[in-house]
């Protein structure tokens, strides 16, 4: 169901699904200055998965961007994608930015629906593929070894070690390339040490729980500087 049919479902589905999203991902510098417009100006590339009685069970934001199907010309990570879907025009392509479940619905195969719901809409506006910058996400079990490795590796059956970037595969997905700058994340130390729930005493490189890859404290600037990193799939639609 599309923000644009049912507007009145927007904060609830905000709310029931903050519990699938760490803290710290709250905060991009680059992505909240444009997220809230997603709803308000691209509702239609918008929608909720609704079981009965309207209960929501999942939260999914896209937005159409340009790209000219080549590795070269993706947009810099999430990040460069939502920019550029609101300052450039020529889409013709959909972009994800965000499939969200609910913890108490996890375990369901909704995000995979949640996938092929998302490629249905990218066709039904004619739009000629989904891209989507995915946040791998047992990288957080892993936050030392560069993305360009990890988004790489395989299991024994062929198909891709990460749980979410298998979910895309399954579904027809292929990986273009990873990104190693896709989420921006700046703060004080004061809110890192919120947002993550632990103490910087000293400037360095740290690893925090639910963190992809290091953030970078420099207490005498008083900030913390953390890069998301991301691996760009490809559906056809």
């Amino acid at each position: 169901m599309s923000v644009a049919e049912r507007p009145e479902l927007t904060e609830p589905a905000w709310e029931l699904t903050q519990d699938a999203l760490r803290e710290y991902n709250n905060h991009g510098d680059v992505l909240n200055v444009y997220w809230r417009r997603l709803t308000e100006e691209r509702p239609e590339f918008q929608f909720h998965l609704i079981g009965d009685d309207d209960e929501i069970l999942a939260r999914a934001r896209s937005i159409p961007v340009r790209w000219d199907g080549t590795v070269d010309d993706l947009p810099a990570g999430i990040d460069g994608a939502i920019s550029r879907g609101f300052d450039e025009e020529g889409a013709n392509v959909l972009c994800a930015m965000l499939i969200a479940v609910p913890r108490s619905q996890q375990g369901r195969g909704l995000s995979a629906i949640a996938v092929q719901a998302m490629r249905e809409l990218a066709r039904r506006h004619g739009l000629t593929a989904l891209i989507a910058p995915v946040r791998p996400n047992w990288k957080e079990r892993y936050p030392l070894v560069p993305i360009e490795r990890y988004a790489a590796w395989k299991r024994s059956d062929g198909f891709l070690f990460d749980p979410w970037m298998r979910v895309h595969e399954r579904v027809g997905a292929t990986v273009l390339k990873p990104e190693p700058r896709s989420l921006r994340i700046t703060g004080s130390v004061a809110e890192w040490e919120s947002w993550t729930q632990m103490a910087f005493p000293e400037s360095g490189d740290y690893w925090f729980p639910g963190g992809l890859t290091t953030l970078t404290i420099d207490r005498d600037a008083d900030s913390g500087r953390y890069w998301e990193p991301n691996a760009w799939m490809r559906h056809a639609v």
